[in-house]
């Protein structure tokens, strides 16, 4: 059976199980999307207030915030459990998970699959709505739209390698929810709002020790202000794909270095 064919049939079971908790998935699907509402509605309330945050619209903001919620979603639809191997190392099930005869990674991408339903509709509607009025206004052409699907997808793959990263961590430290803190939730809330407003020194950071910026705010540059040029979003795609590589490398590494719990 090949890899794609398994992910889908434990995908498809996972699915299954979770929809025997009917009442849960609606329950956790609008409280996302109530609080990421609620998040939203405060960035836009201080746009408002003050039209504009270092030169960026409302919409313009909108369109970081919209992809990024985006690219979340489906890193986070695709390999949930990838984002909490703490609790598999705490409790010793990642010694279940290693008996299986399929690769741990592929075993942990399809543990509670889980469907971000309130982030899709969430991120597309805001989403439509800024590309719709900057198209409106001439700032943007129809190109933009595959554009932002390209820049959507290439972030969903910077997000997921930078989790993977993280997780990597905990083969040696088995704690990594602190720093998921810092590289995945604390990074990806940073740009939401352009990276302008940031100093120098983080703006580095956020571009190359965890590289959440190249997920949304560098392709904006191009896609919404036309700097840099037309091989900005290829060039970043290519990075994407190498920095997912050397991210599997690194995983390889942390699972020669596991030792079971005994448990």
């Amino acid at each position: 059976m090949n890899t794609f064919r398994m992910y889908t049939l434990l995908i498809r079971a996972s699915i299954v199980s979770k929809m025997q908790y009917k009442f849960n998935f609606w329950f956790s699907t609008v409280l996302a999307f109530v609080i990421n509402t609620m998040e939203f509605l405060l960035i836009s309330i201080i746009l408002w207030k003050f039209g504009s945050i270092k030169g960026w619209s409302l919409y313009e903001v909108g369109y970081l915030y919209g992809t990024i919620l985006l690219s979340k979603a489906i890193y986070r639809t695709l390999a949930n459990d990838v984002h909490h191997l703490e609790k598999y190392l705490v409790s010793g099930d990642l010694d279940q998970l290693l008996i299986r005869p399929i690769p741990l990674l592929l075993a942990l991408m399809t543990q509670n699959f889980r469907i971000m339903m309130a982030e899709y509709i969430q991120g597309a509607i805001i989403l439509s709505v800024c590309v719709h009025e900057m198209l409106q206004s001439g700032q943007v052409e129809l190109w933009a739209i595959p554009q932002t699907a390209a820049v959507i997808v290439i972030g969903s793959v910077i997000l997921f390698a930078i989790g993977l990263g993280t997780a990597t961590f905990g083969f040696w430290i088995t704690r990594v929810s602190d720093l998921q803190n810092v590289t995945e939730d604390a990074a990806r809330t940073a740009v939401q709002y352009p990276m302008n407003l940031y100093p120098k020194w983080l703006q580095g950071i956020l571009l190359t020790v965890i590289p959440v910026g190249a997920a949304n705010y560098l392709p904006a540059l191009y896609v919404l202000r036309h700097e840099f040029g037309f091989w900005l979003i290829p060039v970043i795609g290519l990075f994407a794909a190498l920095f997912l590589f050397a991210m599997l490398q690194f995983w390889k590494l942390g699972m020669s270095k596991y030792q079971s719990t005994g448990s």
